[in-house]
């Protein structure tokens, strides 16, 4: 009778842990939406509103805590502010064209130039951008800086952040069943730090996945174009990162993408498509 209780028991946690297991699918199934321009599935486990509200306070924070650089009479904060004007009003024009502005809900844009030596630059969810002077030496002109820009805001309107946030949640098993997703969970902030955390370590960071980069130079390159920027800047750019990058430590922009040869390969293949949208400024 013992053995037979004990099998029963081995039986009913078996099935227990099968109608969890089925449970948890079924849970991020239902969690997985449609992006509207990229047409891929993706786990969103995550809302917007949580992502950009937790956004607001980490880009507060990284702005009282580093040296902005004034756009008035500073030709390169200048720079950075129409940069980022230009791309963002093509990329809700074209939302809009599409029928898409809900999309961009909550979106407030901003674009700061912050003096560091970082070759670096970055958007959070809610259009919070910041570009590092450090950077400035390597795209060497405005539409460079347009490529590097719009790839992140591409990743942001892309919702990739909350993609790969919702992946580390699945795999730790929070989000599933019972699971809190909200910024008031540790292990929430903490991963929202590691994707979009501008003080992470270099190594820290959740890498992009090669599709998510794919997509990033995609639609990049189509809102550089958008914004009147010739998107074929985009080549040397990368040429002269890759330069930086042979024998020694890679720059910190280049430390959370992948710097695989075929990249600039791919790029010229996408070429094509992102020139039918660029019509020079004036003309």
């Amino acid at each position: 009778v013992g053995w037979y209780n004990y099998c029963l028991l081995i039986h009913k946690i078996a099935t227990m842990k099968k109608i969890f297991i089925i449970g948890a699918f079924v849970s991020v199934l239902a969690s997985c939406t449609q992006n509207a321009i990229t047409g891929r599935n993706q786990l969103s486990l995550l809302s917007e509103a949580e992502l950009q509200n937790m956004a607001v306070q980490e880009y507060r924070q990284f702005l009282s805590q580093n040296k902005v650089v004034s756009p008035s009479g500073n030709k390169d904060a200048e720079m950075v502010r129409r940069v980022g004007q230009r791309l963002t009003t093509a990329i809700t024009n074209y939302y809009k064209g599409q029928g898409l502005a809900s999309e961009l809900e909550g979106f407030q844009w901003e674009y700061n130039l912050v003096d560091a030596k970082e070759v670096n630059a970055w958007c959070m969810p809610g259009g919070k951008i910041v570009v590092y002077t450090g950077l400035l030496p390597v795209t060497q002109n405005e539409a460079a800086l347009a490529v590097v820009v719009g790839h992140e805001i591409a990743h942001a309107v892309a919702k990739h952040g909350n993609e790969r946030m919702s992946q580390a949640l699945v795999a730790e098993g929070i989000g599933t069943i019972g699971g809190a997703v909200t910024s008031g969970n540790a292990k929430v902030n903490s991963l929202f730090n590691s994707i979009y955390g501008p003080r992470a370590t270099i190594g820290v960071v959740l890498a992009n996945s090669r599709k998510q980069e794919l997509e990033a130079d995609k639609f990049g390159l189509i809102f550089t174009a958008m914004a009147g920027y010739n998107p074929q800047e985009a080549v040397p750019l990368w040429q002269r990162m890759q330069q930086m990058s042979n024998g020694q430590r890679p720059p910190e922009f280049l430390s959370t993408h992948p710097t695989e040869e075929n990249r600039i390969a791919r790029l010229q293949a996408l070429m094509p498509e992102a020139l039918k949208y660029y019509k020079p400024m004036g003309k």
